[in-house]
């Protein structure tokens, strides 16, 4: 499986788009329908070039198809549907149910397209946080930063880019992370796929938010983390679906059956 990540982090080591048509052409690939081109999967099925198990191959008898993807968002829809036998880990504040991780690597506002691509791909992130840069404190905005406590902007990932054509991205390398992300936000593409705005209307949680109302947002927005921030708008910590699966897989295995 190769991410519009996998191709994006290949453009940012040539700084060219022409790099990454390169990298397609040059793989075995067929381009999963109704992605928007944002994925390509190899013949060879169950290979991953992801570093973060976020889906996995299960065979189908199905003729023609050897196989389908069980995804960590799969998951959360299934124990989404059927949350009435969860309600005792889905009623726990996610503070209180250990879902919240406190270290969060982001970007400031001032940060370039090209610049966080890089950054992600050297710390193997699918996602950052934007977050308002300091007008008290030098900064390097072509780096990774802390992003606890600071202001939460938005969040740049690579599925916020399924409505942007690759033929278009290298128009869009030096571009700042958060005028991309309001010009991608208001193409055709973007709209009619019903993309939700990562800076207009960020996806978030509180501290004392229910597990079950972190889980929810997740499946309907179809987000792959939703930030915790505090009463002042200020980054507290980020739920990701694996955070959310490994609470309520302890919590089941340590249920009576």
């Amino acid at each position: 499986m190769v991410t519009m990540l996998d191709i994006l982090a290949h453009i940012a080591g040539r700084d060219d788009i022409e790099a990454g048509n390169e990298f397609v052409d040059s793989q075995p690939y067929y381009q999963h329908a109704g992605l928007h081109g944002s994925v390509w999967q190899r013949d060879t099925p169950g290979i991953s070039t992801n570093r973060q198990p976020h889906r996995e191959c299960s065979r189908s008898r199905a003729c023609g198809v050897s196989y389908r993807m069980l995804t960590q968002m799969d998951l959360l829809k299934f124990w989404k549907a059927h949350e009435a036998a969860l309600i005792g880990i889905l009623s726990h504040r996610v503070r209180e149910a250990g879902a919240v991780s406190d270290i969060i690597f982001g970007v400031t506002d001032k940060a370039k397209v090209i610049d966080v691509i890089k950054c992600m791909r050297t710390a193997s992130l699918t996602a950052v946080p934007i977050v308002q840069s300091s007008s008290e404190i030098e900064e390097d905005h072509s780096q990774l930063i802390n992003g606890k406590g600071r202001t939460l902007v938005g969040t740049f990932s690579a599925t916020d880019l399924r409505g942007c054509p690759i033929s278009q991205l290298q128009s869009c390398l030096k571009m700042g992370v958060v005028e991309f992300l309001e010009k991608l936000a208001d193409t055709p593409l973007h709209q009619a796929a019903c993309l939700r705005s990562s800076t207009r209307d960020p996806v978030v949680c509180t501290p004392e938010s229910l597990l079950g109302e972190a889980v929810d947002k997740a499946v309907t927005y179809a987000v792959h983390r939703v930030w915790v921030v505090d009463g002042q708008g200020l980054l507290y910590g980020l739920i990701s679906l694996a955070d959310m699966i490994r609470v309520i897989r302890v919590w089941l295995l340590a249920e009576p059956v």
